[in-house]
């Protein structure tokens, strides 16, 4: 149960750094290519409109530029979110199945019901039972907590 814990907050942390580090690398290259670009473009417009246009024909080349850039990464984001979403369900599910089918755990289950008592195991229950619930709160919000780049 730890190790599927941990392994979650691996994949989550190491899907946050390709993320930023992906996202620094476009921007570098965004920045690099969209100078260019408008220095071109400024040298052009400037030319045969003025310096008022050709500011305002670079202003509007970065903007697109931006526009684009914040889409994609938007998109990209969702798509990982969307994926996390579909793996803690399908986890849940596994988890809850595969521990009600054992039959191994099912005797333990009824060993433990008879050295404790159904009245001791009544109390301990459910505090187990809020412990899970904590759990599976915490579970969710876990995507929220994720950094936001």
């Amino acid at each position: 149960m730890f190790q599927r814990l941990i392994d979650d907050v691996k994949e989550t942390a190491g899907s946050a750094v390709r993320l930023t580090s992906l996202a620094v690398a476009a921007a570098v290259a965004l920045l690099i290519t969209t100078s260019f670009l408008c220095a071109a473009a400024f040298m052009f417009v400037l030319e045969r409109h003025g310096p008022v246009a050709a500011c305002l024909t670079g202003a509007a080349i970065f903007f697109v530029v931006t526009a684009l850039a914040a889409g994609s990464y938007m998109v990209r984001k969702n798509q990982i979110e969307n994926q996390i979403k579909v793996r803690a369900e399908q986890a849940a599910k596994t988890a809850a199945h595969s521990l009600l089918a054992d039959p191994a755990m099912v005797a333990v289950g009824i060993q433990v019901i008879r050295a404790i008592g159904i009245k001791r195991l009544v109390p301990i229950l459910a505090i187990g039972g809020v412990a899970l619930g904590f759990f599976a709160a915490r579970g969710g919000q876990r995507t929220a907590e994720e950094p936001a780049e």
